[in-house]
């Protein structure tokens, strides 16, 4: 599974947190296997969006959305209990 770029502000608020290594790791995992358990990827509601996610780690979670089979775009990288 292809993970498209991530936009400059994207890469600064990993930066600001300290996670953009513990996001390179698992972004390397979920391109080789998206069902790494480790990454606990789920689909988010409604299904009709192509919604998932991914953990970074306990607290942070990326969200993508599947583009095409194949081919991801992150669309948030949040704080999961905010």
């Amino acid at each position: 599974m292809r993970l498209n770029p991530l936009r400059a502000d994207r890469i600064l608020s990993l930066k600001r947190r300290g996670l953009l290594n513990k996001f390179e790791k698992q972004a390397r995992l979920f391109e080789r296997n998206p069902q790494h358990p480790s990454l606990h990827t789920e689909r988010l509601q409604p299904l009709s969006l192509r919604l998932y996610l991914f953990r970074i780690d306990l607290k942070y979670r990326v969200i993508f959305l599947l583009k095409t089979p194949g081919e991801t775009e992150i669309v948030d990288i949040n704080d999961h209990y905010q």
